[in-house]
């Protein structure tokens, strides 16, 4: 019977609040006192329940919590006649209690989305052919065959063949990686296109993906939530009050008075204080797009000093896009259209970064014109027929082999682009090169001013983890402010760095958007995920940027501030409250129809201080010129 009624604490709240509204609307709109009463007492069984429950489960554990005293009070209440303010009593320790429960909610089916997420199937060589096997048939050392669209089953080394991975679930670079003979491959990335054979290296638990897994199930183990505020107050708050009413109830012989004393003494601010101020807060981050999950999420936050960010798809859009274009002849513009033709054939993404671009930028219907003769230069770009010309479409090396020649002028645009983090494509025709395109992943809107503000906010840290190139990487992060700078990092290396910093002391939260950074997203004090990203970032987070944009962030962390402020301010309220009506009760200044008010009142002030939270809205940076000047610099 405990269980069913503690599993119903929701719709016994709803009937608590539901009995309360309409007594009050009896009296009030009906003049009926008797309804008022009745209801009253309806409202007050129905939210005493579980309380009772609660504080006679902690009691059978030794263990006197707040339960007991709101239990106390609401008995007390009813044998002096004050039915409302045992109903209301209830109501708001019931309503904070499931405020509280809120804490950590969806992180366990991270774990079984990453699990189904795990390749499952191999291809293995069992001797005169390649047969379909499960995955745990799987040995190290066995040959096993990968196709086009399928996932690599287990960490390996390429022995036969080539084509395009996609490795997002383990790097989190959105960019595919073109592998061939002896080159290393990581369960759980998919093959874009070509075949591979390949020979097993690691198995089971130990490939990249499995620790992916494992590193999260360890780090969700190893958060506990943390014990309420109240709960600690009780331990010494509750006895106190308990030992006073008695106290005063033998020297004054007067039952009234003691029944009063545990009345006023439960501390109703502090029971919605906290709770009014979460939810104010927490409202406030969903109606600008973030999504908070609880109130030890809120103070955790507000103490981070150090902020660690993934690149690709947190800090940059996680899609490559046309930056820059530079032309050379006069008819260069024709050839974007040509290009657009030609790549349009292949799924490589700088290809499909100019396809996108002329889409946009060119009024020339380029799927009508004709591409033949194509060939792919592996690493290297393309070469094919169009419109009776012979196009090159690569990076530099392709333009030396095919004997190109590249002019000062061009050399120096194409190295300064590189120095920049651009991927440049070089489009070359009768022996010259005619364009020259510059793809890179671009930051996300309002980066730069946003790091900024962090910092002045009182993050002291800035650091990137990637598993993009460290040139990359400095290029992007000197751009930003970075304090620190790390690329060419694994899933399992980003989460050794995460528990480094937290082992010397740093409060860490990790913003990232992809699988591979669940597990530094659930190892730091707060995980933070862009809402673009995967559901098991999403998941695992504590902080979810719902529109993943960098503003969101920086109110994130400036309304969890402003949260905890609050929340400490209506603690402070609600003691004070409470001290001076015992003081007053004891020495004779306060009565219970004083009391009484200053009790409401109390209240009314912590829910009027809590849901100014409402209207709370972000400071913007202001940058100073030097910042201006580089940030524009930058844009040119």
């Amino acid at each position: 019977m405990q269980k069913k009624i503690l599993a119903q604490k929701k719709e016994l709240t709803l009937l608590n609040a539901i009995f309360i509204i309409g007594s009050i609307g009896a009296k009030f709109f009906f003049q009926q006192e008797w309804i008022y009463d009745v209801g009253m007492i309806v409202a007050s069984v129905l939210g005493g329940l579980p309380i009772m429950i609660q504080a006679y489960q902690a009691l059978k554990v030794k263990v006197i919590s707040i339960d007991l005293l709101v239990t106390i009070a609401v008995i007390g209440a009813f044998m002096i006649g004050e039915y409302n303010e045992s109903a209301i009593v209830t109501f708001l320790f019931l309503l904070g209690h499931l405020l509280e429960q809120k804490t950590l909610e969806h992180t366990r089916s991270a774990i079984q989305k990453l699990v189904q997420m795990a390749p499952a199937k191999a291809w293995k060589f069992t001797g005169e052919a390649f047969s379909e096997v499960e995955i745990d048939e799987v040995g190290v050392g066995d040959q096993l065959l990968v196709k086009t669209g399928a996932q690599i089953p287990v960490d390996g080394i390429v022995l036969e063949g080539s084509g395009y991975l996609n490795e997002a679930n383990v790097t989190g670079e959105s960019k595919q990686v073109h592998k061939q003979t002896a080159d290393q491959v990581f369960a759980g990335t998919i093959l874009e296109n070509g075949t591979l054979k390949m020979r097993a290296e690691r198995i089971g638990e130990d490939t990249t993906f499995g620790k992916i897994i494992e590193l999260v199930e360890e780090a969700q183990d190893s958060k506990s939530t943390a014990e309420r505020f109240i709960d600690h107050f009780a331990k010494y708050y509750t006895p106190l009050i308990l030992i006073i009413a008695i106290l005063t109830g033998l020297i004054s012989r007067d039952v009234r008075l003691a029944i009063t004393i545990l009345v006023l003494g439960c501390p109703g601010a502090l029971i919605i204080g906290v709770p009014v101020s979460n939810v104010a807060g927490i409202g406030n981050g969903a109606k600008n797009g973030i999504l908070i999950k609880g109130s030890d999420v809120m103070n955790t936050f507000s103490r981070v000093n150090t902020l660690v960010f993934d690149k690709t798809g947190t800090l940059t859009n996680g899609k490559p896009t046309v930056a820059t274009v530079q032309l050379y002849g006069k008819s260069a513009t024709d050839y974007l259209a040509l290009t657009a033709a030609v790549e349009a054939e292949s799924d490589h993404p700088l290809g499909q970064a100019i396809v996108d671009y002329v889409k946009e930028n060119s009024q020339e219907d380029f799927s009508k014109i004709s591409v033949t003769d194509t060939a792919i230069k592996a690493g290297r770009g393309i070469v094919a027929s169009v419109a009776g010309q012979r196009l090159i479409i690569g990076n530099k090396q392709l333009m030396k082999e095919q004997k190109i020649p590249l002019t000062t002028a061009l050399q120096v645009d194409e190295q300064f682009l590189h120095e920049q983090g651009h991927s440049v494509v070089l489009i070359a025709t009768d022996q010259e090169v005619v364009a020259l395109i510059g793809v890179k992943d671009q930051l996300r809107q309002g980066t730069s001013e946003t790091m900024s503000a962090l910092r002045k906010s009182g993050i002291k840290r800035l650091i990137m983890l990637t598993g993009d190139n460290q040139r990359t990487a400095e290029i992007i992060g000197k751009e930003l402010g970075f304090t620190e700078i790390q690329g060419d990092l694994l899933p399992e290396e980003k989460a050794d760095v995460i528990q480094q910093l937290q082992q010397a002391g740093e409060v860490v939260a990790f913003v990232g958007d992809g699988i591979n950074d669940s597990p530094s997203i659930a190892l730091a004090d707060i995980g933070i995920a862009m809402g673009s990203g995967t559901d098991v970032a999403v998941e695992t987070s504590d902080i979810v940027l719902i529109q993943s944009t960098f503003q969101s962030l920086l109110h994130a962390y400036q309304l969890t501030k402003k949260t905890v402020t609050n929340m400490k301010e209506n603690i402070t309220i609600a003691i004070g409250t409470v001290l001076f009506l015992l003081v007053g009760l004891v020495f004779g200044y306060v009565y219970m129809a004083s009391g009484m008010f200053f009790h409401e009142l109390s209240i009314l002030i912590v829910v009027i201080n809590g849901m100014r939270l409402l209207s709370f809205k972000t400071k913007k940076a202001k940058l100073d010129r030097n910042q201006f000047a580089k940030i524009k610099e930058s844009i040119e």
